[in-house]
């Protein structure tokens, strides 16, 4: 499992923080910005395909 979230980690950028705590902390909060986006661009697309 952790080498899935090191994985994960990497492609949201660029390592941050000076210890790996800090980076695992920075990773979790882009990862929750990814996956806001993502839902967000479900529900555009399946309001999209609802109104056509």
């Amino acid at each position: 499992m952790r080498k899935y979230w090191r994985l994960w980690a990497k492609s949201l950028g660029e390592k941050e923080g000076t210890t790996d705590r800090e980076a695992d902390i920075i990773a979790i909060i882009r990862s929750v910005i990814v996956l806001v986006n993502f839902v967000t661009c479900f529900f555009i697309i399946s309001g999209v395909i609802h109104q056509w």
